[in-house]
């Protein structure tokens, strides 16, 4: 035989046995702890969810699954340490949409990565609604009254947000839009602060996180005009949804939360990843702790959550070139 037939013959049999190798290292993944970051500091909302799953993640796996925290510029910083890191499955991202879809478009200089090439979409764990809330002496107590409100009076009422170009921003001016109503916005460092000024009276309105504004709804301290999701929150079911607004026809902006990980990560590793985030939010405890959080658990796997994402970035580019939003 010649040789050239000899070397072609071991080359192909080389590569079928690293092709065989790499198919077998990822079948049997982990073989050691793994590192899932979180792009935003601990203990907020997001944190805080990461949380409650790592356990039984870990536990599934068996292995350890360790929170990093990579805090800094809306969660892009975080973000970029998962693009850069190996695709071995020992680096994830646990994040929401401000990072992944908000952030290229308000602030693109600062994004050092491409959400649909860098990252390999695993599955999403779970949405949590936005609440339009409103300072108590309001004089609207429903949403159409509100709209009606700010319709009388253009550019007098207020609402404020955790910053410029965050999903609560995009949020807030979708509802701007949608209703066709003038009102200013007014950015704040975090959502506590602004949760803080509707109840005493010196912010109009706000878009927060359900599970942030729901113990100050509950107590009277600000007045819910409706949730941001397509159907009630099981944690609030006495609060409408603004869809139920005829002019807010449906109207949806759940917030997301999920896995992601590094582009060409194995198959296998996702498909790992996959069924352990599955059993983790059908679990009944899980599923409950996710609930006094306000998350309903929700897995959209891979390409579902692929074709989300590209819906999710569609809309938002729409409202931020109809608001002008720049954080930069």
């Amino acid at each position: 035989m010649p040789a050239t037939h000899i070397r072609l013959r071991s080359f192909a049999a080389a590569l079928l046995l690293g092709v065989t190798a790499g198919a077998v290292q990822a079948e049997g993944y982990p073989t050691k702890p793994i590192s899932l970051i979180v792009p935003f500091s601990a203990g907020g909302g997001v944190d805080a969810t990461a949380r409650l799953l790592t356990p039984k993640l870990g536990e599934i796996l068996k292995q350890p699954v360790v929170i990093e925290n990579v805090a800094g510029a809306a969660g892009t910083i975080g973000t970029q340490k998962v693009a850069r890191a190996p695709a071995d499955g020992y680096t994830l991202l646990f994040a929401v949409a401000s990072p992944l879809n908000v952030a290229p478009l308000v602030a693109p200089s600062a994004v050092r990565y491409d959400t649909f090439k860098d990252f390999v979409p695993v599955a999403t764990v779970g949405t949590s609604p936005f609440v339009l809330i409103g300072k108590t002496a309001l004089p609207a107590r429903t949403a159409a009254e509100l709209i009606q409100l700010a319709k009388s009076q253009p550019g007098k009422l207020n609402f404020g947000t955790d910053g410029v170009g965050t999903s609560l921003h995009i949020t807030a001016e979708m509802f701007k839009q949608r209703a066709g109503i003038d009102i200013v916005h007014v950015p704040y460092k975090s959502g506590p602060q602004v949760l803080t000024d509707v109840a005493g009276g010196q912010v109009d309105l706000a878009v927060l996180p359900l599970t942030l504004a729901q113990p100050f709804i509950k107590e009277g301290k600000v007045r819910a005009f409706g949730v941001t999701s397509p159907a009630r929150s099981p944690s609030a079911p006495d609060i409408p949804t603004l869809a139920e607004t005829p002019a807010l026809k449906d109207f949806e902006m759940d917030s997301w939360l999920g896995v992601l990980a590094p582009a060409n990560t194995p198959p296998a590793v996702i498909a790992a990843w996959t069924a352990a985030l599955d059993a983790t939010i059908k679990d009944p405890e899980i599923a409950r702790k996710l609930a006094d959080v306000a998350v309903k658990p929700q897995l959209i796997r891979g390409p579902a959550f692929g074709e989300y994402l590209a819906k999710e970035r569609k809309a938002i580019a729409g409202v931020v070139q109809t608001a002008g939003i720049k954080a930069e």
